[in-house]
């Protein structure tokens, strides 16, 4: 389920000024138990974790790490579950967001693999 137009707008208010989202997908904490949420937030110049609310996964508060544009989110690990490591974290992604992480990483290592907008005017 894509992220709400509400969602990302208290995101983009965490960003940094002139920032651009591309990429915002929820994310676990391996090993809390699913009670530690978090979402990544992929822009033009930075991959930003935040934190999420204690009672609402999808309910962004504060920025708990940033990290440069140029890191890799994937590959994504299956071994236990949907997994990536982001800044030596180990984050659970629910399998509806895995096309998100291979998106994300695509636009910046390999552009040209990426299809063209079928609507750019939109």
């Amino acid at each position: 389920m894509p992220v709400t137009a509400a969602i990302r707008q208290r995101c983009r208010e965490l960003l940094p000024a002139g920032e651009n989202i591309h990429y915002v997908f929820p994310v676990s904490l391996v090993g809390s138990g699913g009670v530690a949420n978090f979402m990544i937030l992929v822009s033009d110049r930075f991959i930003t974790v935040l934190a999420t609310k204690v009672f609402s996964r999808y309910e962004p508060a504060a920025v708990w790490a940033t990290h440069p544009r140029n890191t890799r989110l994937g590959p994504v690990e299956f071994a236990a579950g949907p997994r990536i490591k982001l800044g030596g974290t180990v984050f659970e992604v629910d399998e509806e967001y895995v096309a998100v992480v291979g998106a994300a990483d695509t636009e910046a290592f390999s552009p040209g693999d990426l299809p063209r907008d079928p609507l750019p005017d939109l």
